[in-house]
């Protein structure tokens, strides 16, 4: 004989009778995925330093106390900035390595020359697009002059303590650096010797001397070219 087996609900006993499990809504699934949308929207709002431009994000857990690493784009919260640091290596730096424009702007300042090219329009104004806080007072000196401490010389850049390098004019397009774009008739010279094709039509006459009405210093030795073909 079969034994029945009987599950007690709790009924007989006077307990109310379980009630049956509810699955969740669709509504409610929608609202819970908003709030992970929402959570997760601020989660890279704080991991890419604030919604706001001008809000400087933490320090990188590398920087060290505040007062002790200088500030920069990796370390924007520290305390200590140095304009000199930066303007004594060449271009190793541009406005990415900067936490704000006016450390950028310290660095034109410090540096009129732009070594590291801060401002490419040459209006006096380092990096406008870093944050804040902005100086934007132009600097003077780089207003009064349109050359770089590294661009080569030239009629635009004179100067003679300036880099020349004949081979820097050698594999332009044809009439790239002509007369008007040397500061000396010696500059010229020296393209016409390395180059004695002339693209740039440096010789005209074919004397194998280049740019003649060209300002001293002057090289009047003249390169051997073919003759002048007959027109």
């Amino acid at each position: 004989m079969k034994q029945r087996i009987v599950v007690d609900s709790g009924a007989e006993h006077g307990a109310p009778p379980r009630s049956p499990r509810r699955r969740p809504s669709a509504i409610a699934w929608l609202a819970l995925g908003g709030v992970l949308l929402v959570a997760l929207g601020a989660a890279v709002i704080v991991l890419r330093g604030g919604g706001d431009d001008d809000v400087l994000p933490a320090n990188n857990e590398r920087c060290g106390p505040k007062e002790s690493q200088p500030r920069s784009a990796l370390c924007p919260e520290s305390e200590t900035f140095d304009p000199m640091r930066y303007v004594r290596i060449g271009d190793l730096y541009d406005c990415s390595t900067f936490a704000t424009q006016a450390d950028a702007q310290a660095v034109l300042r410090a540096d009129p020359g732009d070594r590291n090219r801060l401002d490419d329009n040459r209006d006096g104004i380092a990096c406008p697009h870093l944050r804040e806080p902005r100086d934007f007072e132009p600097v003077e000196q780089v207003l009064r002059s349109k050359c770089r401490q590294s661009d080569p010389r030239s009629a635009r850049c004179p100067e003679r303590w300036r880099r020349f390098d004949r081979f820097d004019h050698v594999k332009s397009q044809a009439g790239e650096f002509n007369c008007a774009y040397f500061a000396s008739q010696a500059d010229a010279q020296a393209v016409l010797r390395y180059q004695m094709s002339d693209p740039n039509d440096l010789d005209d006459d074919y004397d194998g001397i280049a740019c003649p009405d060209l300002p001293g210093p002057k090289d009047r030795k003249p390169v051997p070219r073919p003759p002048k073909p007959a027109t």
